[in-house]
């Protein structure tokens, strides 16, 4: 059997691909079918190392961005999907896969429209509460849906529509402190604040952590995750705002936590900050409390969205990031570490939203499908 999995070049689309290429390996070996090749089709291949390590093959399609707004690049971008698609339909003909499985994003519109076109199966998932734009038109065709938020199913046929939760990868849905005071070189007593901007990291909450961070660690230890390309800038920073205050062991940035690390960090955290991405379901799995703060502008204002969503469960704070300041930031974690009944329903309320089992339904559905089209 041949699976391909295809999506946009963010941490959002790829992670998912990868919990659900884990189960998927899981099942036909406890199934003991003949091991599935995987395949991912997309610009670029995210994280090679973990493509590596669960056995997927990258293969490269082109695809470029449609902007909703007036852009000289959406021509440029235009042709490229254009040849994307011729490509990817070869590319798609050669591999001859038995499903495909998208999750959305320009990255995923040429393979997507490839397998429509060669009447390949394919089965989406959606992770926010708003569909995109691909999605959205996956839908009609697809063979099944998946989404992360019960509020995105209205958007699809409720025939082939479920809401499975969203795919976290194994290793992240079981935090562990189990060494991580070593590892990430951490005080035995001062709770931790665990800072997460996406996995490309996210300039408005760098820029608030390093103007709170003065007040910050009279109280926490930071783990901030600054994004590799703000890393070095960030890091510099924090030495510079917390030189001669006593407490500049505390402050711990990292360009990018791999799984490990997050996994570690998730075991010894009272705090989490995040933006309101797929994160939000590591954060329900994790079981803690958590302030996020959805970027200002996203499309179809999904990460607003999918934050209000969230804390409609009672599991999260949100803070809009027009009007944050360090006064309000300082305020909310005062409130949250203040009251220990509020934590503990927050953290109630997070293991209640995670539907833990998403990436084995819908690796089940991948495997009936592609053993169904099996040629």
């Amino acid at each position: 059997m041949r699976i391909v999995f295809t999506g946009g070049g963010t941490g959002g689309h790829f992670y998912p691909i990868i919990a659900v290429a884990e189960e998927v390996r899981a099942l036909a070996r406890e199934r003991r079918l003949v091991p599935p090749q995987l395949y991912f089709f997309a610009p670029d291949p995210c994280d090679a190392g973990l493509l590596a390590k669960y056995e997927i093959i990258f293969v490269k399609t082109p695809a470029g961005k449609l902007r909703r707004y007036a852009d000289k690049r959406n021509i440029i971008d235009a042709f490229t999907t254009a040849w994307g698609v011729i490509k990817t339909l070869g590319l798609l003909f050669y591999h001859y896969p038995d499903v495909v499985f998208g999750k959305g994003g320009y990255g995923s519109f040429p393979t997507l429209l490839a397998a429509r076109i060669l009447r390949i199966p394919v089965v989406i998932h959606e992770s926010d509460s708003v569909p995109g734009r691909v999605n959205r038109w996956a839908g009609k065709f697809a063979a099944r849906i998946a989404v992360s938020f019960a509020d995105s199913a209205q958007f699809f046929p409720s025939a082939k529509t479920a809401w499975t939760g969203h795919p976290v990868r194994n290793v992240l849905r079981a935090p562990s402190a189990d060494g991580a005071r070593e590892f990430l070189k951490l005080e035995t007593d001062a709770p931790v604040l665990l800072v997460l901007g996406g996995s490309q990291g996210a300039q408005a909450i760098n820029e608030l952590i390093l103007s709170s961070l003065s007040k910050l660690t009279e109280q926490f230890q930071v783990i901030h995750q600054t994004g590799k390309e703000n890393f070095a800038e960030a890091a510099a920073r924090g030495r510079v705002i917390l030189e001669g205050n006593g407490h500049a062991e505390r402050y711990h940035p990292f360009g990018f936590l791999d799984e490990e690390a997050l996994r570690m960090a998730a075991g010894v955290a009272s705090l989490v900050v995040s933006r309101a991405g797929s994160t939000i379901f590591e954060i329900a799995a994790w079981g803690l409390p958590s302030i996020i703060i959805p970027i200002a502008e996203s499309n179809g204002d999904h990460q607003r969205k999918n934050a209000y969503a969230y804390a409609e469960s009672g599991a999260a704070a949100v803070l809009e990031e027009t009007n944050l300041s360090p006064a309000l930031f300082l305020a909310e974690i005062a409130k949250i570490i203040g009251s220990e009944s509020r934590r503990a329903e927050m953290a109630r309320a997070a293991r209640a939203f995670a539907k833990p089992d998403a990436s084995r339904v819908i690796g089940e559905k991948l495997l009936e499908i592609g053993l169904s089209h099996e040629h």
